[in-house]
C-alpha cells in the first residue's frame, strides 16, 4: 500500500483563504499580539510565519519582543495590559518561556477570551465539558485536515499517542466528541506497539524522531503526524518514520507541511472567533 499523503499546506491556505474573505467583509480588524520572550529558534521560526500569514488575511498582528532575563512580574504585567486592550482580540505567549518565569502562571493570567492558543484552565475545561470555547490550535488544525480528508470519524478506534496538555489530551477530547473511540497511549502504555497498530485513526504527537516504526502502523489506518524534529544533519522528520509508514497506511500527513501549517491558520481561526465572540457578532 502506498498512502495518500495528506497536504496541510493546501488545506491550510484554504483556511486562511475563507478567513481572509470573511475579515474583508468586517468592518473592524481582528487584532492579535503574540508576546516571545527570549531568542529560542524554533520560537523564532513559528512566530515569523505567524506574522505573514496574519498579515496576508488581514489582521492587525504585532510581536512583543522581550529580553530573555525578563522578570516574571514584567511580563504578567504586559498580560494585563493586553488583557484590558479594546484592540486586542487575541493574545499568544509564546511558550517555551525562560526558566524564571513560570508558563501556568502566565498562562492562567490571559483574558479565556483572548485565549487564542487555548491553554487556559477555563479554555481546557470548556473543552473538556463540551461547552463551546478557544480550543488549542494543534488539535484543531488535526481534526479538520481529518474532515478535509474525508476520514469517517463515527466510531472509528483512534489512538493518541502523547499526553501532554498542548496536544495529547485535548486531541483525545475533539476525537471522543467525534465519536470516535479513543485510547490515550503514553511511554506507561504496555506493549505501545501494539496499541497503535489497533489504531484506525493514529495521532502521533511525543517529540521524539520516527518513534513510530512502520509495523506499529495498521494496514489502511490514518497516520497523523503531529512531531517536528531537527536531526544533527539539519534534516526536519516527524515522530513517524514516514517512508515505512507510507507502505501500510491509507493517508499520512508529511513533515514538514502536514500539521504545522494548520497550527498557524488554526490560530488565525481563533482570533477572528475570539474577536466576534467579544463583539456579539458574526461574520
Amino acid at each position: 500500500m502506498s498512502a495518500r499523503i495528506i497536504d496541510g499546506k493546501a488545506v491550510a491556505g484554504r483556511l486562511r483563504g475563507q478567513l481572509a474573505e470573511r475579515i474583508a467583509r468586517l468592518p473592524f480588524r481582528p487584532g492579535l499580539r503574540v508576546v516571545r520572550v527570549g531568542d529560542d529558534p524554533a520560537s523564532g521560526v513559528y512566530v515569523r510565519n505567524k506574522d505573514r500569514a496574519a498579515a496576508a488575511a488581514g489582521f492587525d498582528s504585532a510581536t512583543v519582543q522581550l529580553p530573555v532575563d525578563t522578570r516574571e512580574s514584567d511580563l504578567l504585567m504586559l498580560v494585563e495590559d493586553l488583557n484590558i486592550d479594546p484592540a486586542v482580540d487575541g493574545i499568544l505567549v509564546q511558550l517555551p518561556l525562560p526558566p524564571q518565569i513560570r508558563p501556568d502562571l502566565v498562562i492562567a493570567a490571559i483574558d479565556p477570551a483572548k485565549d487564542v492558543d487555548g491553554f487556559h484552565p477555563v479554555n481546557a475545561g470548556r473543552l473538556a465539558t463540551q461547552q463551546p470555547g478557544l480550543v488549542p490550535c494543534t488539535p484543531k488544525g488535526v481534526m479538520h485536515l481529518l474532515r478535509e480528508a474525508g476520514v469517517a470519524l463515527a466510531g472509528a478506534r483512534a489512538v493518541v499517542l502523547g499526553r501532554s496538555q498542548i496536544v495529547g489530551r485535548p486531541m483525545a477530547q475533539l476525537l471522543l466528541q467525534a465519536d470516535c473511540t479513543v485510547t490515550l497511549a503514553h511511554s506507561r502504555t504496555r506493549d505501545l506497539a501494539a496499541e497503535c497498530r489497533r489504531a484506525e485513526i493514529l495521532v502521533a504527537a511525543v517529540g521524539r524522531p520516527e518513534m513510530v516504526r512502520g509495523d506499529w502502523v495498521g494496514e489502511g489506518a490514518v497516520v497523523i503526524d503531529v512531531g517536528i524534529n531537527r536531526l544533527p544533519d539539519g534534516r526536519l522528520v516527524g515522530d513517524v518514520a514516514f517512508a515505512e509508514a507510507a507502505e501500510r497506511a491509507a493517508a499520512i500527513t508529511p513533515v514538514p507541511g502536514g500539521v504545522g501549517p494548520m497550527t498557524i491558520a488554526c490560530l488565525l481561526e481563533n482570533t477572528l472567533e475570539a474577536a466576534l465572540a467579544r463583539r456579539g457578532t458574526q461574520g
